[in-house]
């Protein structure tokens, strides 16, 4: 993609049908690109985001994108005349993280979800969940007022026992979404009209939602937690709660809390939106040096791959899972998140104790860590510092056949727990429904579901957006761009092709 030189040369000077405005032009086949402001005021070519920021100029070649505010363009001098964009402008002259001060224009709204967060913990704190959810607890929904609002939360006990199996107590997960520290505003490339925002510590998503798709999730809550407790180890977003704002004389604002995929994301250089496709799907990386954030797409990834080695079947078989669940719900249009960072060189060579390995092959498959067991609140995987030199004989008679171990170090997939394997025929039963489970060892971190090492990379990888369903402006819309874009793939296809054509992308882009 190239810069259009604008201080030199007028906006009026460039004729539309140059390579500038045409398919021909993009990096790829199928990428449309155009013009659109930077905070340094000149022209460039960003793909996506232009269509949020550029003022179109009249003209049959044009006709695809929407028109939104922008600068105004005076096409008989030739000449720019710059004015204020407002908050558009201010939104959108840079991506990444913004702090959400006083002056900012979400600061009212995330003190108001703070507060209202902080109540409707404490509310979870002074009433914990039973270990066995009902769908009384399901359906319920919370009111609480406060001096200018009123908050729901729905599901209260779901979430709150999910959170638990998660390894969070409530006292912690309160204390990262009400401290008194800034929430952050995510500003991204998408196309999503959703506002996003991080605690300070970046561990929880905030994400406006839609009725739509927060009624969705709610319909199908009871699946997505049976889900998780049957695959412990998904990599499916985990949502840990739903939430309702209501403000005299205003539309009410729904919103959900998530765990971040990309936590910790000190080191991560690299982030990127996978759908499987290619139409739309590039994007202008940030500039060499820059401190922009911007999530790369499909196009952007080709020529790499997921490096995991003995990992690699084990995440086949998790995304196969997780895909062919969002297919049964009618779902597509979800994206596989995916992020890297380069491995120390400590940590490319760890030397795991043989009493370390079995104390996290334990945590990997305690039938603690699944949302229905929600009494034991530790992260399926993760080992205290203080654990690491527990000696083999306080494992209670879990270990891991010596042919195994040399996978097992690795974090491969793991295959059996002979404190069942030799036993009763229910033994046996909970032997094949543990193998079926997919469970691997998971990493001694902070966001272990999250994270798989290769030899050289941590990679974070997580499925986000399943909130869409193949209804029947999914379908007009899949016969207009099967004419829109023939012989090229769209993000806008049946269940069961999504479904397919994702797995197909990671099992080629992995090695």
């Amino acid at each position: 993609m190239r810069k259009a030189e604008a201080k030199a040369e007028t906006v009026s000077s460039i004729d539309l049908a140059s390579p500038i405005f045409t398919e021909r032009s993009a990096p790829y086949p199928g990428v449309w690109s155009t013009l659109a402001f930077t905070k340094q005021e000149d022209f460039v070519v960003v793909g996506d985001v232009a269509k949020k920021l550029i003022n179109l100029y009249p003209g049959r070649r044009c006709r695809r994108l929407r028109r939104v505010s922008g600068p105004l363009v005076n096409s008989s001098s030739g000449t720019v005349k710059r004015r204020r964009w407002g908050g558009l402008r201010q939104q959108w002259k840079l991506l990444g993280l913004f702090e959400i001060d006083q002056q900012h224009k979400f600061y009212i709204l995330t003190c108001m979800m703070k507060e209202g967060l902080a109540a409707a913990v404490q509310n979870s704190i002074d009433n914990p969940p039973t270990n066995e959810l009902s769908d009384d607890d399901f359906r319920m929904e919370v009111t609480q007022i406060h001096k200018d609002f009123t908050m729901e939360t729905f599901a209260g006990p779901v979430f709150s026992s999910l959170r638990g199996s998660l390894g969070m107590t409530e006292r912690e997960y309160q204390q990262s979404l009400c401290s008194d520290s800034f929430y952050l505003q995510f500003i991204s490339n998408s196309k999503s009209k959703a506002d996003f925002f991080l605690t300070n510590d970046k561990r929880f998503f905030l994400k406006t939602q839609n009725k739509r798709e927060i009624k969705f999730l709610l319909a199908n809550l009871k699946i997505y937690i049976e889900h998780l407790r049957k695959y412990p180890h998904s990599l499916l977003a985990k949502f840990l709660g739903v939430h309702r704002i209501k403000l005299p004389h205003k539309r009410k604002k729904y919103f959900i809390v998530m765990q971040s995929v990309f936590y910790p994301d000190d080191r991560i250089n690299a982030r990127y939106d996978i759908k499987g496709c290619e139409v739309s799907r590039w994007t202008e990386p940030a500039p060499e040096g820059s401190q922009v954030i911007v999530v790369l797409k499909d196009l952007n990834f080709e020529g790499q791959y997921i490096t995991l080695d003995q990992q690699r079947p084990w995440l086949l078989r998790q995304v196969e899972i997780d895909t062919h669940f969002l297919q049964r719900l009618n779902v597509l249009d979800y994206s596989l998140l995916l992020a890297h960072q380069p491995l120390h060189h400590d940590e490319r060579h760890q030397c795991l104790s043989f009493a370390t390995l079995i104390m996290r092959t334990k945590k990997s498959v305690n039938p603690g860590s699944s949302p229905i067991h929600a009494g034991i609140a530790t992260v399926p995987g993760a080992v205290p510092e203080e654990n690491s030199t527990l000696l083999l004989s306080q494992t209670d008679g879990c270990y891991v056949r010596q042919p195994q171990a040399e996978n097992a170090r690795s974090g491969g997939p793991v295959q059996s727990c002979p404190e069942y394997a030799t036993g009763t025929d229910s033994d046996s039963a909970e032997l094949q429904d543990f193998m079926a489970q997919n469970r691997r060892l998971l990493p001694n971190f902070k966001n272990p579901l999250h994270v798989i090492d290769g030899p050289e990379h941590r990679y974070f990888i997580g499925i986000i957006d399943i909130f869409t369903v193949y209804s029947f402006k999914k379908r007009l819309e899949h016969l207009w761009k099967r004419l829109r874009h023939p012989r090229q793939t769209f993000s806008t296809v049946s269940p069961p092709a999504y479904c397919l054509r994702l797995c197909q992308w990671v099992q080629s882009h992995t090695k």
